[in-house]
């Protein structure tokens, strides 16, 4: 049957020099496409290129029978052939699909990948036929708020690297979703720094230049241990500067603090191991500010918290309130700070 892999799997396979006759790349995220059709290119001897190395355009075919002709080569200086098919998701489905004969069947002293960037493929046939051959799919997934630290410490892993935990925070907020821009500044890292050395909060702040006192990370733990004066030094800077620093942008997340604060109160075990446990977390470090804000705010506070955050984001998308984003954002600060029950914080 077809393979799926990981990423990490495929560098892996590639650089041991295991290779399967048939690769299909495809998904959202194009730069891990990108990245594995250099390492493919990098099969092949960059002296054997001219005779060994396929690199084709579907777009510039009505047919694939072309692209089935070179994959049927037979290699002259290198072990094996590779052909690489850009931009396959330029054909629909019947295209992909007449691919179907060669790939149930294919020339095993040959490599074929079929590039699909920016969507997911679609041909029963072709999967049928991938099933057959043994052929490898890899699907290239966008990053979101839930799985970037994984890919990050992962990568930084691959770096020979280790990672403080609140320094791979400033790193995923600093980098975002954009796989290329991340790579890009553990590179920097990665020969600034040296192998086997632990990535710090002072060296991003040094090599990178993301502030490790005025960033996203320190505004949510001001908040969580009611740090008035340290919350409102933090946001007149973000103020200063709303591009990088959208209040839209810290809703989210002041309200996941929140959020995990309201399943912390109600966890059946409230031990450190316990909390981690229900918060699915994997470091001790990701609870220090839940447990901050849990002798800081009780239960009623935190959903009227919750609460507020929710009538902020539509105010602030124009539902009902036409005032500055970052006005509406500081009395949503102010409220956090000083919520019903206790006594109110002079600022």
């Amino acid at each position: 049957m077809a393979e799926t892999t990981t990423y990490l799997s495929l560098c892996s396979d590639l650089k041991k020099g295991r290779l399967a006759p048939v690769y299909i790349l495809h998904g959202e995220e194009g730069y891990y496409i990108d990245d594995l059709v250099s390492r493919f290119e990098a099969v092949i001897a960059e002296d054997d290129r001219d005779f060994d190395l396929s690199m084709l355009y579907a777009p510039d075919f009505d047919s694939p029978a072309a692209i089935v002709a070179d994959a049927r080569q037979l290699p002259l200086m290198s072990p094996r052939r590779v052909v690489i098919v850009k931009e396959m998701q330029a054909h629909g489905a019947n295209f992909a699909n007449a691919l179907a004969p060669y790939v149930a069947s294919p020339n095993q002293a040959g490599v074929l990948v079929l590039c699909f960037r920016g969507e997911k493929y679609s041909g029963a046939e072709l999967t049928k036929a991938m099933k057959a051959c043994g052929g490898v799919i890899f699907e290239s997934k966008k990053l979101n708020g839930a799985n970037i630290d994984n890919v990050l410490s992962g990568f930084i892993k691959e770096k020979g690297l280790t990672v403080d935990p609140k320094a791979l925070a400033m790193l995923a907020e600093f980098v975002g979703t954009d796989l290329s821009r991340l790579y890009k500044e553990v590179d920097k890292l990665t020969v600034v720094l040296g192998p086997g050395a632990m990535i710090t909060p002072e060296a991003v702040e040094r090599n990178i230049g993301i502030s490790k006192d005025y960033n996203h990370f320190e505004f949510v733990s001001a908040i969580a241990n009611r740090d008035v004066a340290r919350t409102m030094r933090i946001f007149e800077t973000f103020r200063r500067d709303p591009k990088d620093h959208a209040p839209q942008m810290l809703a989210p997340l002041i309200f996941n603090l929140f959020a995990n604060l309201m399943v912390a109160f109600y966890a059946p075990d409230k031990s450190d191991r316990g909390l981690m446990g229900e918060l699915g977390f994997k470091w001790p470090s990701q609870l220090k500010d839940v447990t901050a804000a849990m002798r800081h705010y009780g239960p009623w506070q935190t959903i009227e918290i919750l609460n507020l955050i929710r009538r902020f984001d539509g105010a602030s998308k124009g539902n009902g309130s036409r005032q500055d984003a970052y006005a509406l954002f500081f009395d949503l600060i102010v409220h956090i700070l000083n919520p019903l029950g206790q006594k109110a914080v002079k600022l």
